[in-house]
């Protein structure tokens, strides 16, 4: 019972924190997402091998991850322009939300949502990470001047796989036949057009090897302590096992008395030296 009580005392703590410390610390990523930009980012972490859990709030959607992984996760999302700028479209631009709206609002509503709808459109483009659509529509200055004409900035963020060459003229055209005054080759002439390549780069993962495993360099410790833990709780329950086993049947207990008990210690006056013939 001595060696029993010594095994649980001593065995079973060991056993449990090397479980408990091979289970990682979660940490918020995103909170607040919607159901789709959770997905997404879900799906781009996957590939890099980052587990993401989503839980559900009040708030929206909140993405967990290992703590370990917070700065992968972190240039990843970076790099592929994640979680997305939220964009109104333009009824949710022109929603009335007083009875009477003055010409500046509406003019600067109007340029809002056609600005935010070429965003929107131009994102759709394959290697696109964000794009941002700056508008200007035909307004006089001041009474007497002439008008000044519509024009249009573009800055696209993409992956360095995107052929400028091949992109900016569709750029262009998409951008001059939606803004008014723009239509046209001089129209186009009047759309800038800001290209940049992404330059975040999602680190290599590292790899080790733990037994047959093969996991990543970060998960390697935790793994062999779980792995630890379990065979200390195996080794726990045999040992129960044989307790239980020797306590119910005496005919082991004695077999195993017999056969690995402890031997008599050496004694010089029990043994008898025999004189040599």
């Amino acid at each position: 019972m001595k060696l029993l009580r010594l095994v649980l005392n001593v065995l079973l703590p060991l056993a449990l924190s090397a479980l408990l410390s091979g289970c990682g610390n979660r940490a918020n990523l995103q909170v607040g997402l919607n159901d789709a930009d959770a997905n997404e980012i879900v799906t781009l972490l996957t590939r890099y091998g980052i587990e993401a859990q989503k839980v559900a709030t009040k708030d929206g959607v909140t993405l967990t991850v290992n703590a370990d992984d917070i700065a992968r996760a972190t240039t990843a999302m970076q790099a592929a322009g994640l979680p997305r700028r939220a964009l109104s479209d333009l009824g949710q631009i022109f929603k009335k939300d007083s009875m009477i709206s003055t010409p500046l609002e509406e003019r600067a509503r109007y340029i809002h949502g056609l600005s935010a709808e070429l965003e929107s459109t131009l994102q759709q483009f394959d290697n696109v990470i964000s794009a941002r659509v700056h508008v200007v529509l035909p307004e006089r200055i001041a009474p007497g001047e002439p008008v000044q004409p519509s024009s249009a900035a573009v800055f696209i963020k993409y992956h360095d796989t995107v052929d400028e060459d091949t992109l900016i003229p569709r750029i262009r055209q998409l951008v001059a036949s939606s803004i008014p005054g723009l239509a046209g080759e001089s129209g186009r002439a009047k759309v800038s057009v800001v290209m940049a390549a992404s330059v975040y780069t999602v680190p290599v993962i590292e790899w080790s090897n733990v037994g047959p495993f093969r996991v990543q360099a970060g998960s390697a410790m935790a793994l062999s302590m779980t792995l630890l833990g379990l065979a200390l709780l195996m080794a726990l329950m045999l040992i129960g096992l044989l307790f239980a086993l020797c306590r119910y049947h005496p005919g082991l207990a004695a077999w195993i008395k017999s056969h690995f008990g402890k031997p008599p210690a050496f004694s010089a006056g029990n043994t008898t030296e025999q004189e040599p013939a």
